[in-house]
């Protein structure tokens, strides 16, 4: 059998997965790039006070989306969408494919697909310092690559800011770019024997070389390119740095810090896309009238105590939240905003937590450039795959398909684009 060296293999040797950067100054008159953020909170959200009753634009606000109401126009609520076939090895495993739609997650013979941030990342990650930001309260992530590898989670705001705004010492530039040479060195030793082993491979391996020594040509451009990246000030940005919230079981505060650092992030194009994850925990939250860990209220049994104290923390997720469309929508853009061209999905991998059901997931989506406002309600007992939405945010980033994971169809009916 003739060896063969996969594309995957090569990229788990050299270490690296890094982005080109953006060589030419964005003009004052160019359209600003396309933007994508995910927030994941992994408890799911009480569907009586979340979803409104009435369907269309004249929707009454529920508790939850009270919290809202000062940004309606800029969100469209979905209920009735779903991934289909998330049966997995536990009643959580599905927050492992809220952005892969990947068919039952955990049991035996499981593989996670791409998510839908690096899909968009392979084609545009180039363009930014970093092809996109992985934050998360636990430090598992939503991202995964191509092969189904998570892509861990930074959780620690601090670190991020530093990562994007303040420049390293000498020593740590050139450590830095150490490690870049050390990357092309395993590339160029494993390059040269792809080449030895093409010329005694058949013609239907010669053709994977082929797609093989095009992935490390183009390895190649974006080592030397992040080169240049470490090389270049990072922006300067009129904010202090984070101090991180030291209490883990905090996740309200810890998750608004990464939130702050969301706009900051895409307004200096250091990255256009972002994922947020945030994990319910076994402990209890420090939030006003809360005495029960947050996984544990999120199977209350239909106990209204227990109700009422998961709706409290709840409510302080979405106030949160809040504070992330009000900071994408105050950053002006010319005569748009920050939010007008950033697609920024909020919602759960679980529909109904109390019993681990990921059918009628709770979705939100912002911003964008699509008409919003209203509550778009599809059919509850045969829900429609929440990858049609996928597809249609992928397109609006630029990505010229049809189709994603469980998608049947590349639009959602009702979700338009503004005038």
């Amino acid at each position: 059998m003739t060896p063969s060296l996969s594309r995957r293999a090569f990229l788990r040797g050299s270490g690296v997965l890094l982005g080109l950067p953006l060589l030419d100054a964005m003009s004052p008159a160019a359209a600003p790039p396309r933007r994508m953020v995910c927030v994941c909170t992994s408890l799911g959200l009480h569907a009586p006070v979340f979803f409104p009753k009435e369907t269309g634009p004249a929707w009454t606000p529920t508790p939850h989306l009270g919290i809202l109401q000062e940004h309606r126009k800029e969100f469209t609520i979905f209920s009735g969408l779903s991934h289909p076939d998330q049966s997995g090895a536990d009643g959580h495993t599905s927050e492992m494919t809220w952005l892969t739609s990947a068919k039952h997650p955990g049991l035996g013979g499981f593989r996670n697909g791409i998510s839908l941030d690096q899909l968009v990342a392979e084609r545009i990650g180039f363009e930014t310092r970093v092809s996109s930001l992985a934050l998360g309260t636990s430090g598992t992530s939503q991202s995964y690559t191509r092969s189904g590898v998570m892509i861990p989670s930074e959780t620690r705001p601090s670190k991020v800011f530093a990562r994007l705004f303040l420049d390293g010492t000498p020593q740590e530039i050139e450590a830095q770019r150490r490690k870049l040479r050390e990357g092309r060195s395993i590339m160029d030793a494993v390059a040269a024997e792809a080449k030895r082993l093409e010329a005694r491979a058949g013609a239907a391996d010669r053709e994977k070389l082929g797609e093989y020594f095009a992935s490390v040509r183009e390895m190649e451009l974006r080592l030397a390119k992040a080169d240049e990246w470490t090389l270049k000030p990072k922006p300067r940005v009129d904010a202090k740095a984070p101090q991180d919230v030291a209490n883990e079981s905090d996740l309200v505060g810890r998750a608004r810090l990464l939130f702050d650092l969301v706009p900051l992030a895409l307004e200096t194009d250091s990255t256009r896309l972002v994922t947020v994850l945030l994990q319910g925990r076994n402990d209890v939250p420090p939030v006003a009238g809360v005495t029960i860990d947050h996984h544990n209220l999120s199977h209350h049994g239909q106990d209204p105590a227990k109700i009422a104290q998961l709706r409290l923390i709840e409510a302080e997720i979405l106030k949160a939240f809040a504070g992330l469309l009000a900071g994408l929508k105050s950053r002006k853009e010319g005569a748009a905003t920050l939010l007008d061209s950033t697609l920024l999905l909020f919602g759960s991998n679980l529909g109904n937590a109390n019993s681990h059901d990921t059918r009628n997931l709770p979705i939100l989506l912002a911003g964008g450039g699509f008409r919003h406002g209203s509550h778009l309600a599809y059919d509850a007992k045969k829900n429609t795959p929440l990858c049609n939405l996928f597809v249609t945010m992928l397109r609006r980033m630029g990505t010229e398909i049809d189709a994603f994971g469980s998608s049947t169809a590349a639009s959602l009916p009702g979700l338009e684009l503004g005038g």
